[in-house]
Parts: structure tokens; C-alpha cells; sequence
């Protein structure tokens, strides 16, 4: 059990299959990924588990473990055992500090209950991460646009200009989390105020895109008074949009349709090849208005913490 010696050893990395396999090399040469946080367990040529973490670009510490396979081919229970001696030998020199270990994800098909095979997959990595102390945090629905899908026209209630300054956005992003649906913006709020809530988010996250910042809007009624906003960026992968909220005194309108709108109008002029969203599967009037705009669910998304 062992960190990969260096680029050279990509294609022993990537013996076992994984979406994310087509993106480790170009994840290391912009510095989102670190050979040392790279791990493998193998024995002789033959990888049998694999672990690794994510950052953005020059991070000194890992934020989200994002590849975590074992080799589905071995027995049960060696390959469950073999896995999650890996990750706690992994978290142990990785992690700087190891007992609070960063967000694992893991994309997996929209169906994935529904196939026996794909499910054990799914559910052998999940007991793995359980036997270090991890459980199931949310599951989200990936999403995507596309453009053969017709370019939404700009409606007639509400009025969008770009945002201000950071502060207006982050006060606004405070005031969205009253009766918030998102599982991670409820646990923050377990831990801090709306205000530190939302201002983490923002230089955490939204501060840190390259993408235009003109690209951001805020809606407002006719007379002024701000609805909600969106963020469409481009998050080193893919065009996204990456917030998209109305305020709590203006939900129940259907101005969430216009709001998405914008945002995906903005992209979309960009001439992308495709527009990436995410939302808990568990807050069905997003998922609902993004369906309504002709995002698709072309998968799912685990995440998972230790408490």
C-alpha cells in the first residue's frame, strides 16, 4: 500500500474503471491532484484498491475524496477488508488532520438501484468508507442542458442586472438559507450563522471560478426589489450553474423558472457544448424546475461524511 511514484504510474492507477480515470492526468498537471495523495494497494502488477483526493489548483490540502474503487473481481469479504485498510492507511499520512476527514463523492449512474451489478458496486464502496467511520451525507441528482434543447426567451416578470459587489451577493445567499432544502447549507447552518454561511460559501466556492463574473445576475421585480440570483460559471470542467436561489418572501411564485432561465440564456450564448447542475435529491421544486427547463438526469451523485 503506497502513493503512485508520479505521472508514470497513471496507467497502474487506472486499471480499475471510473468515470474520473479520463481526467487524472490533466488533474495533475494543473496542480488539482498530487501523486502523494494518490494511493494504490496492489499486489505484484495487479491493482486491488485504489484511493485518492482532490483540490483545487495549488491547494496544500486535499478537500473531497473523490476516487475510491476496489477490484470487484476479488472475493468477498477480501476486497471490502483490503479497501478500507487502504483508506485508513491513506487518510493516516494524507490528511493533515486524519479524524475529520474531508467529503467523499462518488458520480454514479442515474439507475443505479435498479441494476444488481451496478448497485453492489455502488454499495461495496459505501461499506467500505462505513467501516472508516463514514456515513451517507445526500444524495443529489446530476443534471445537464444541451443544445439541441431549445434556448429559453427572457420573460416578462422579472428584470436581471449583474451583481454589485461580493457583499450584495453574499447577503443575499445569507437570506436563502431560511427554510433552505440543501443538505449541506442546513448542516452549516448546524455550525455557524447564515452571514459566516454564506460568506464561506462564497470565497470557498463561488470567489474561486476564473469564468466572468459579469456572468452573474441578480432578478429583481420591476420596481427594484431583488427576487433571487444566479451564478452560471465554468468550473474548470464544464459550464455550470453553480447557485441558483429566489428569496424566501418570493418563493411559491414560479420566478425560480425565470431565474434558471437567465442563467442558462447566459451560458448557452457562450455557444457550450452543455450546461452541468446539481441539486439534493431530496429538494424536489429544484429538480422539478430544472426538468421543466429541459435539464436532463444523466446521474447521481453520493456524498458521504465522518462525523
Amino acid at each position: 500500500m503506497r502513493p503512485i511514484n508520479g505521472r508514470e504510474e497513471l496507467d497502474l492507477f487506472s486499471q480499475l474503471p471510473y468515470v474520473l480515470n479520463l481526467e487524472l492526468a490533466d488533474d495533475l498537471a494543473a496542480g488539482r491532484r498530487r501523486p502523494e495523495w494518490m494511493w494504490v494497494a496492489q499486489r505484484g502488477d495487479r491493482l486491488l484498491a485504489r484511493a485518492a483526493w482532490w483540490s483545487r489548483p495549488g491547494g496544500d490540502a486535499p478537500l473531497i475524496l473523490d476516487v475510491l474503487d476496489i477490484d470487484d473481481r476479488a472475493p468477498d469479504p477480501a476486497r471490502l477488508d483490503i479497501g478500507a485498510r487502504l483508506l485508513r492507511t491513506a487518510m493516516a499520512a494524507v490528511l493533515p488532520d486524519p479524524s475529520r476527514p474531508p467529503e467523499y463523492s462518488r458520480f454514479i449512474p442515474p439507475d443505479w438501484r435498479d441494476d444488481a451489478a451496478t448497485r453492489q458496486v455502488v454499495e461495496d464502496r459505501m461499506t467500505v468508507l462505513e467501516r472508516t467511520g463514514a456515513r451517507l451525507f445526500v444524495e443529489r441528482l446530476r443534471l445537464e442542458w444541451n443544445p439541441t434543447s431549445p434556448v429559453p426567451g427572457p420573460g416578462k416578470r422579472l428584470l436581471f442586472r449583474p451583481v454589485q459587489d461580493a457583499g450584495e451577493l453574499v447577503a443575499l445567499m445569507a437570506l436563502v438559507l431560511d427554510g433552505t432544502l440543501d443538505a449541506h447549507g442546513r448542516d452549516e447552518l448546524t455550525r455557524m450563522s447564515p452571514q459566516e454561511a454564506a460568506t464561506q460559501h462564497y470565497e470557498e466556492e463561488l470567489a474561486r471560478y476564473t469564468s466572468p463574473r459579469d456572468w452573474w445576475r441578480i432578478a429583481t421585480l420591476p420596481e427594484g426589489e431583488p427576487v433571487g440570483f444566479v451564478v452560471p460559471a465554468h468550473n474548470g470542467y464544464n459550464p455550470i450553474i453553480a447557485y441558483l436561489a429566489v428569496l424566501p418572501a418570493h418563493r411559491g411564485n414560479g420566478y425560480i423558472d425565470d431565474v434558471l432561465a437567465e442563467g442558462t440564456r447566459i451560458l448557452a450564448e457562450q455557444g457550450v457544448p452543455r450546461i452541468r447542475a446539481a441539486t439534493d435529491l431530496g429538494n424536489v421544486p429544484m429538480a422539478n424546475a430544472f426538468r421543466r427547463a429541459q435539464y436532463v438526469n444523466f446521474g447521481r451523485e453520493i456524498n458521504m461524511t465522518w462525523n
